[in-house]
């Protein structure tokens, strides 16, 4: 059983056809679960799977944000979520997005989503056995990465 935790929204009618876009390109090789909040809750359902994808955390911290929650709340759900992985049965992939590369955002609200995304990444990647760095068809092996990662960076 493979499933597929997806944190987007049809919000627009861009988004119900990239949603759409997806679910084809997945054909029926996944059982698809959709929870645009509760990720910890969805994953509570996946035991017994044998490989569980998350796409995407940036849709999950957005969402969160746009409820009202802000960067502290955030880490504390990732925290937990985390907390749950570290005792899983079953394989997981976090798929999520670098927001925190471009230029600082003019707004408040935007600021927050840099940086709860650049926090909720550092949650993750610090238990992740393996975390690949995905950017113009080529992938990047972070961790472990060839070299000893410096301890005072």
């Amino acid at each position: 059983r493979r499933v597929y935790l997806a944190t987007g929204e049809e919000v627009d009618e861009e988004m119900r056809a990239r949603i759409a876009r997806h679910r084809k390109d997945r054909g029926t090789g996944f059982e698809t679960l959709e929870e645009p909040v509760d990720i910890l809750g969805a994953l509570g359902r996946c035991q017994g799977a044998g490989c569980v994808v998350v796409d995407c955390l940036t849709f999950w911290v957005s969402n969160l944000l746009l409820r009202g929650e802000w960067p502290g709340a955030i880490l504390e759900r990732a925290e937990a979520v985390r907390a749950f992985l570290a005792m899983r049965a079953f394989p997981v992939i976090l798929v999520t997005n670098e927001v925190g590369m471009g230029v600082v955002p003019e707004n408040a609200l935007a600021r927050a989503y840099r940086d709860a995304c650049g926090q909720v990444h550092q949650v993750f990647s610090r238990e992740a056995d393996e975390v690949y760095f995905a950017a113009m068809g080529t992938m990047l092996r972070l961790k472990p990465g060839p070299v000893e990662a410096v301890a005072s960076l």
